[in-house]
């Protein structure tokens, strides 16, 4: 039958040097050196009252956009689960009614 084959660890090619030897060193510790606060690169954002309108604005669309989807899927569903349930109750009204007449 088939036998699988095992892979075998190929030898290094080329010269191979040892690995170094590395030797500790001392650590010398300097005097803490004051250091500037750091200060930022980033502009600093000034909101002009006409900005501040505007961003409310925005939010105010946004809340009200959301709001009516929200809103509109909430009436799909309760539209489409009392069409189910008027359905249902026809159905069951008419088997009902069909085994009365037997």
């Amino acid at each position: 039958m088939l036998r699988p084959k095992v892979p075998t660890m190929p030898q290094p090619t080329g010269r191979v040097a040892p690995p170094a030897v590395v030797e500790p060193t001392s650590v010398i510790q300097a005097a803490p050196a004051s250091t500037p606060a750091p200060t930022s690169a980033r502009p600093t954002i000034q909101l002009t009252p006409g900005a501040v309108i505007a961003l409310v604005g925005g939010g105010t669309a946004v809340v009200l956009v959301v709001g009516a989807v929200l809103v509109s899927m909430l009436l799909a569903v309760a539209i489409t689960g009392a069409s189910v349930a008027i359905c249902a109750l026809v159905i069951h009204s008419l088997i009902t009614s069909e085994n009365r007449r037997r």
